[in-house]
């Protein structure tokens, strides 16, 4: 095991721009591989079919890549302030970590120099994932001593980053020397349980994928459950209350990375704009950017449900056109927006595009919100 290899890794890693780095063995994670197997079975994955599928790997790194011996973990600091957007206003909110440059793209750059530096020291095997292949990620980045388990499942690194950082690895097939797992507690203190918008968090370090937001409006196609739009406030791409509760995230350190700086207009969106958006203007808006994992017609569909919760008469007339869109679940939630609303002109937009309108979802959702109208 060649420590002064392992230290030119993680000089090399630093000299990158990483701000954490560690490294850990390619051991199985049994203990892991078994707390994602009971999730995968109690259903709480929701949609998500590729965690079933990479289930039977993810807690063996050495199955992910044949021949690994040692993980290389590294982390990026992301977290920026954003100003709030003026009272009053009809606009969204998108997670920080969302509202600069893809990650993936910033990631993956470094880490394909920290891959080309280990080839050059010898290895046959340096393969990388930025949260793209069947690895445990948190569960590695703990064993490799960047941070420890939060209560909302975020892993919570140390050093003023708290649990705003993005996650990277390589596995190789060079013997390093591991670091010690990271130490940690959350205490007594529950605060991401209860403040929570949906109750997502179920229990102490679980937390049920169907009803968080971040998958509602990220992972999710098709329709939202009604009983968890009026939940859902104004996000409309991930959340970020469990990370802004935590008291670790009290004094993190912010702005680090310029290329995770909030681009214009994309923090808070304009909802009636997003609601309406058309694909070249949505290509060009989100050109490297993660947001474009929800797909155009999922930014669509949660702006209505946005818009519903802001409960504000001047979003009716963008409603009432979304109305008249050519598909049915922008129709439906529109729809379950006007009724949130409540107002007289949305009731009538509401009835008279009942007698037209031919899908039965998008009915159902037209008379469930003519019931609470007035």
């Amino acid at each position: 095991m060649d420590r002064q290899l392992s230290l030119d890794v993680k000089a090399c890693a630093r000299g990158l721009g990483f701000d954490l780095v560690g490294i850990t063995t390619a051991d199985p994670l049994p203990e892991d591989g078994a707390r994602m197997a009971q999730w995968v079975a109690a259903g709480m994955h929701g949609e998500m079919d590729y965690m079933s599928r990479h289930m039977p790997t993810a807690a063996h790194p050495a199955h992910v890549a044949a021949g690994a011996r040692s993980i290389v973990v590294v982390g990026l600091a992301y977290h920026w302030d954003a100003s709030e957007p003026p009272s009053g206003s009809l606009r969204g909110r998108i997670s920080s970590y969302a509202r600069g440059t893809d990650y993936h793209a910033v990631m993956e750059r470094k880490l394909a120099d920290l891959s080309r530096f280990l080839i050059g020291r010898g290895a046959g095997l340096a393969r990388y994932y930025v949260d793209t292949g069947p690895l445990l990620d948190r569960a590695v980045a703990h064993r490799a001593g960047l941070g420890w388990f939060g209560k909302n499942t975020m892993l919570i690194t140390k050093a003023g980053y708290g649990s705003y950082v993005f996650l990277g690895e390589v596995l190789t097939d060079l013997e390093l020397q591991p670091d010690q797992p990271a130490e940690g507690s959350c205490g007594r203190c529950r605060l991401c349980l209860d403040q929570c918008p949906t109750g997502a968090i179920v229990a102490p370090f679980v937390v049920d994928a169907r009803r968080c937001i971040s998958y509602l409006t990220i992972e999710l196609r098709g329709w939202i459950p009604r009983e968890l739009r009026p939940l859902m406030q104004t996000w409309v791409f991930g959340c970020d209350v469990c990370q802004d509760v935590c008291p670790h995230n009290g004094l993190v350190r912010q702005g680090i990375h310029q290329e995770f700086a909030p681009r214009k207009d994309v923090a808070f969106p304009d909802l009636v704009e997003l609601l309406h958006i058309d694909e070249v203007t949505y290509q060009e808006r989100f050109r490297h950017s993660a947001i474009k994992r929800a797909k155009r017609q999922g930014l669509r569909r949660n702006a209505a449900v946005a818009l519903g919760n802001l409960r504000d008469a001047r979003a009716v007339p963008s409603l009432a056109r979304a109305l008249d869109d050519d598909d049915p679940l922008i129709r439906g939630h529109a729809a379950w927006a006007l009724g949130r609303i409540a107002d007289p002109q949305a009731a009538g937009v509401l009835r008279a595009r009942l007698a037209r309108e031919s899908n039965p979802p998008v009915r159902e959702e037209i008379e469930f919100a003519l019931a609470g109208s007035p």
